[in-house]
């Protein structure tokens, strides 16, 4: 009983913890143009009544934001699929989520939106302790799993970002069970359950209707499933076609049918501009970047210092420390996985989850390098794996947690006689002498053994959560937090009268989210009075068949300003000869801030 209390007060307190990592700071960071797709269109809400071409305020480009009670899911779901490139499960519950918590006016809130994905990234702690213990049959594993999921640096990260990402791992980890009762029932030749099956189609088809990247996840169950399927099919030709297959294959053609449609939308987008992004590299000729970026974000997933927002030195210091540490911790890791992948609770669980692991990496890498599209570019997309790096982590720690009840039994005279059955038979008689006159036994203690090991990886994870939620990783894609303070100080050195004009070259929506968080910014220094005037903006839309077009609507809008006023042009790629619109810059190179490149001129009547 008293050893049950332990078990589940250590529960509870790892979600505690969890939960206090991702509601720390949780509306401190500023929202980025992926958080307002999310928001906009959970709103029942579209971007196409931002206009383009045309001169608008501020209170224009930040009203898709407004609270509105009067949209239904039909609106959320119809304005995603004719905009975006996500299905709509998640957006249509957090339209519910939000009509929770109803406003009776103004914007919509950062925090409320942020803590739905915060409130699934808790819900997945206690789901990968019922995964480690299904996976292994051990309280120790489930509680060492949980806590690593508590405090890992890129699951708070996602669950502090107003997306799906989260909701996505709960379904990933959900059908990681499955898989793993599926291949149980092979091993066991028993028939797999029928409920399961029904469950197991209907965990996948949410998946995918979650995040369409969730259709890897199913592609990597796959071939986790083949290799044992081509296992029976060497050994016992017939079993290929036992009942325990046949359940199987029911799952996968149930899961095809259950996502048929999600599919069918995706193929339906591929070539939607929102994507261009991930084909912007060459990954062939940088071969080594994608694999390097992978084993940071498979790292970040466990270990993170403050990187970012920093001085160089200090970067390159809590990069150095990380190195370290892992480097001192490789050899128990190393030695524990290989020690549990032969003891019989165990060795099932690692097998399937090496195999996923490293099928999910080679899939991502393979669209990486043959199909041009470098999904390595963004952390998010690594989340079909990041259960597994967890679950095998927590595997490894828990072996090593028991490992270190038996160092406590033996002496230290017992371990160096053990360690010099290592050296030639020469150098044993003195070894335990020299080893004790050369502080041999105080390394000892230090080695990464048990416990310490323990200690030392929660201790870091803990270190990398409070460095995410103190934004000094894992920042944003777009920092308006740094580019508005330049703005404003610009404008304090003319008039105060003077209009100010923002403008960018329009594609899609994720240009209006770059331009509504820096409206989002602006809105916030007007709430605190800190801001004597109102920037407006202008959307200018590129054409791909000629980009002059963009070009052609911004000096036609120029020539309507009242003169004078500053403009600045952010992200603005195509091609533009300002002074001929007498506007000038005094500035020799462009500001740089994360996700924006933006420069100031001064427009007069005449030229100066």
């Amino acid at each position: 009983m008293k050893k049950d209390s332990f078990h589940w007060g250590l529960f509870f307190g790892v979600i505690f913890l969890g939960a206090i990592l991702r509601f720390t700071n949780l509306a401190s960071k500023p929202p980025w143009s992926d958080e307002w797709a999310t928001l906009v269109f959970s709103l029942g809400h579209s971007f196409r009544t931002v206009p383009l071409d045309s001169v608008i305020s501020l209170d224009t480009l930040l009203s898709p934001l407004l609270w509105d009670n009067t949209t239904q899911p039909q609106d959320v779901i119809n304005n995603l699929l004719t905009e975006s490139t996500h299905p709509p499960l998640y957006f249509v519950l957090n339209h519910w989520w939000l009509e929770l918590f109803p406003q009776s006016q103004g914007l919509v809130s950062i925090w409320w939106g942020r803590a739905f994905s915060a409130l699934w990234g808790i819900v997945s702690i206690p789901a990968m302790f019922g995964l480690g213990w299904l996976f292994s049959g051990s309280f120790i594993v489930a509680q060492m799993s949980a806590a690593l999921m508590a405090v890992s640096p890129y699951g708070v990260y996602l669950s502090q970002e107003a997306r799906h990402y989260t909701l996505a791992i709960l379904f990933v980890i959900a059908s990681l069970a499955c898989l793993l009762l599926a291949i149980r029932c092979i091993h066991r030749q028993i028939a797999f359950p029928l409920w399961i099956v029904f469950c197991w189609i209907v965990i996948n088809s949410l998946g995918v209707a979650t995040h369409y990247f969730f259709s890897l996840a199913l592609v990597t169950e796959t071939i986790v499933l083949l290799d044992f399927w081509i296992a029976e099919l060497k050994h016992k030709k017939s079993n290929i076609w036992a009942i325990y297959w046949s359940r199987i294959y029911l799952a996968m053609v149930g899961t095809f049918i259950g996502c048929s449609v999600w599919i069918m939308n995706w193929y339906s987008i591929r070539d939607n501009q929102l994507t261009d992004w991930i084909f912007d590299n060459n990954p062939v000729e940088k071969f080594f970047e994608p694999i390097s970026r992978v084993l940071v974000w498979i790292i970040t997933m466990v270990f993170l210092l403050p990187v970012e927002g920093t001085p160089e030195w200090i970067s390159i210091f809590s990069g150095a420390i990380i190195v370290l540490v892992i480097a001192w911790l490789m050899f128990s890791w190393i030695k524990s996985f290989k020690a549990c992948s032969q003891i019989y609770a165990t060795n099932l669980g690692i097998l399937i989850l090496s195999r996923f692991l490293v099928s999910a990496i080679a899939i991502i890498l393979t669209i990486t390098y043959i199909f041009g599209a470098d999904l390595t570019l963004s952390a998010r997309f690594q989340f079909i794996y990041f259960p597994v790096v967890i679950l095998l982590l927590g595997i490894i720690m828990a072996y090593l947690w028991q490992e270190a009840k038996l160092f406590r039994k033996k002496k230290v005279t017992n371990i160096i006689q053990e360690i010099s059955q290592e050296f030639p038979p020469e150098e044993r008689a003195n070894l335990t002498q020299l080893t004790y006159n050369s502080g041999y036994k105080y390394w000892l203690w230090f080695r990464p053994k048990g416990k310490k090991v323990i200690y030392l990886t929660l201790l870091i994870g803990i270190l990398g959560a409070l460095t995410v939620v103190t934004n000094f990783a894992y920042q944003k894609v777009e920092r308006p937090d740094v580019v508005v303070p330049v703005m404003v100080e610009a404008h304090h050195k003319v008039a105060s009268k003077t209009p100010v004009l923002i403008t960018t070259l329009h594609k899609t929506h994720g240009q209006t989210g770059e331009m509504m968080s820096l409206a989002w910014q602006f809105q916030k220094l007007l709430n605190q009075d800190k801001l004597n005037f109102q920037p407006q903006f202008l959307l200018a839309h590129n054409d791909r068949e000629d980009r002059l077009v963009a070009t052609q609507v911004l000096y036609k809008q120029l020539s309507k300003m009242p003169r004078p006023f500053q403009l600045w042009v952010v992200n603005f790629s195509a091609p533009i000869q300002l002074e001929t619109q007498n506007c000038t810059t005094q500035e020799e190179h462009e500001y740089r801030a994360t996700g924006y490149r933006y420069r100031m001129y001064s427009c007069f009547d005449v030229l100066h």
